[in-house]
């Protein structure tokens, strides 16, 4: 019997041009595909390649870009990545004033997958949940954790706990 190969998660892609990768990422079965609002001149146009290609959309900003410019594109993806630390290396610390992107992001976008990177872990997470965020990417904090288990299920519950309480907000 032959398996079909398991969905790929989310590839966030931090690459100078992520236009050459939508083709490749999708044959190599991802199902969502992240691009940096910062690498591209034309954002519609990947967005629709990506789904043209049968994957859902992903879009970072890094610390520096304002959310704003995010803004105009929140309709036609799925998921906005607020990065919390500069991209391109794990370990470095958390930075707290990315927080009012997320909020901002959740109030003119309830329904939208928001998600935070870099320097997430049992320390964060609370700020990260609060704003709004409903995703999460954690590497050293669990990777160097004694039981990475019971970090990973801390990050799980804090996130729907917050989600829940949202909803029962509104």
């Amino acid at each position: 019997r032959r398996f079909a190969p398991s969905p790929l998660p989310d590839m966030h892609m931090m690459v100078a041009r992520p236009e050459q990768w939508v083709k490749p990422m999708a044959v190599a079965g991802a199902n969502q595909y992240t691009f940096h609002l910062e690498a591209t001149d034309n954002p519609g146009a990947l967005i629709k390649d990506i789904r043209e290609n049968g994957m859902k959309v992903g879009l970072a900003i890094k610390p520096c870009t304002t959310v704003e410019l995010l803004a105009p594109w929140a309709n036609q993806i799925d998921m906005a990545l607020v990065m919390t630390v500069e991209p391109g290396f794990g370990g470095q610390k958390f930075m707290e004033d990315m927080m009012p992107k997320v909020q901002w992001l959740r109030t003119q976008f309830p329904s939208l997958d928001i998600e935070v990177d870099g320097g997430v872990g049992p320390d964060t997470i609370h700020k990260c949940a609060e704003a709004g965020a409903n995703m999460i990417v954690s590497g050293s904090a669990i990777m160097k954790s004694a039981d990475p288990r019971s970090v990973i299920n801390l990050l799980r519950n804090v996130c729907s706990e917050a989600a829940q309480k949202r909803c029962l907000d509104r």
